[in-house]
């Protein structure tokens, strides 16, 4: 990963430990970091999951592509580049989150292997990969945004999945295929997980 430009700073160590946060939370943080090609139901599985999980007394946050790339990236484009630096800021950004002992439920496309794993770098213990498998034939039929018609057309250059690549994890934690599986479902199994891997020791906090 790249350094600083700057060799002026100086990290600022906060007072407040994690175990002290996590306590106050009632759980523990991390990232859930959803990938998966476009229309596969990343921001819909997201989003109710972050409805669920705050139903249930967690501290949860979904950080959505759409949104950082009208806010944070709004400079960024689509080469290969500029996708790497746009995951670099949002894993940066998931890694405080994840600090301050909140769930970070990421849903970005984010094709390249080497940035997930760069990302998972940041916080290894606290980041957990979710494949959103689901087959382009049914993501370009479902076509919520009508990008991949635009791609198709070449209205859009750079297209993962059409005309950019897309590398699928290797060992994701879960794989949730949209295909064979209701919302519901797929957030039921997340939600399991989360029980099974987030709670802290002595917790009697249930999520079902």
């Amino acid at each position: 990963m790249d350094t600083p430009k700057s060799k002026n700073i100086f990290a600022v160590e906060t007072q407040v430990n994690l175990m002290d946060r996590l306590e106050a939370n009632g759980h523990r943080g991390g990232i859930l970091w959803f990938t998966g090609l476009s229309g596969s139901g990343k921001t819909t599985l997201a989003l109710e999951l972050e409805r669920q999980l705050i139903k249930h007394r967690y501290k949860a946050f979904v950080l959505d592509g759409d949104n950082f790339r009208g806010g944070l990236n709004r400079d960024l484009g689509f080469s290969p580049a500029d996708r790497s630096e746009n995951i670099r800021r949002v894993s940066e950004v998931a890694a405080l989150f994840a600090d301050s002992g909140q769930i970070a439920i990421t849903a970005f496309i984010s094709p390249y292997e080497k940035d997930r794993e760069n990302a998972r770098i940041l916080r290894p213990d606290m980041f957990h990969e979710v494949f959103i498998k689901t087959d382009l034939g049914t993501c370009e039929k479902r076509d919520p945004k009508g990008l991949y018609k635009k791609a198709r057309t070449g209205e859009i250059a750079d297209f993962t999945g059409i005309s950019a690549p897309y590398e699928e994890p290797q060992n994701p934690v879960l794989t949730i295929n949209t295909v064979e599986e209701t919302v519901s479902e797929s957030v039921y199994r997340l939600m399991d997980y989360i029980g099974e891997h987030f709670t802290l020791p002595g917790s009697v906090q249930k999520v079902a």
